[in-house]
């Protein structure tokens, strides 16, 4: 098997989630860093035209988009397993938590976490918004669960995790929350986890 190549940033959610997958599948890979300036080269936008990372390289196969990646990678690596289970009724529910990254947690805790720590050109009180409906609704939905969709890990949970768990940096506390706080620590307990390098909390800049 080719060596993987991963295109992304060490900061970012998205590539975070494909990385984490890739080190609990033991799939090796190459991380090529790819900032904002080289994304817009032409180079890049031959893999992706939309400029966004992550990018992942299997051969001769260029896949775009994080979940998509993440449904590639369990469908040809590890099919059948508990990353994305076979069943009708498990797959739908790990659907509904990959759609739920892209949508809430995209815009909620990620958007305020890019508007605080980037100055992306975002609505940071409708991300806030969006946080504070959706993050007591995934508390809830936790309770007496160990993991998001099925009763072991699966790709629906490492979509929500990097960002979810990165949410104070977003200015977004997770104390209110001990079912999301219990959860993510079982994702970190996972063998092949690495956490993102983390980033200031909003007014810590200049503490002692």
């Amino acid at each position: 098997m080719e060596t993987l190549q991963l295109y992304g940033t060490r900061q970012s959610g998205h590539c975070h989630r494909v990385a984490l997958l890739l080190r609990m599948l033991n799939l090796p890979y190459d991380f090529i860093d790819a900032p904002a300036g080289v994304r817009q080269a032409e180079d890049f936008r031959r893999l992706n035209p939309f400029g966004q990372v992550p990018v992942l390289l299997d051969g001769k196969r260029i896949l775009t988009d994080s979940n998509a990646i993440m449904v590639y990678l369990v469908k040809r690596y590890a099919p059948g397993s508990h990353w994305l289970p076979e069943d009708p009724s498990s797959a739908a529910r790990v659907q509904v938590w990959l759609s739920r990254a892209a949508g809430e947690v995209r815009y909620g805790p990620a958007s305020c976490r890019m508007v605080t720590q980037f100055s992306a050109p975002e609505d940071y009180p409708s991300a806030l918004a969006i946080g504070g409906r959706f993050l007591p609704q995934m508390e809830q939905h936790l309770s007496g669960r160990d993991f998001l969709a099925t009763g072991r890990p699966t790709i629906g949970d490492l979509a929500c995790y990097s960002y979810v768990a990165a949410a104070p940096e977003g200015g977004i506390s997770l104390a209110p929350y001990p079912s999301i706080r219990r959860w993510a620590a079982r994702i970190a307990a996972l063998p092949g986890f690495f956490a993102m390098p983390p980033l200031p909390l909003p007014g810590s800049v200049g503490r002692e």
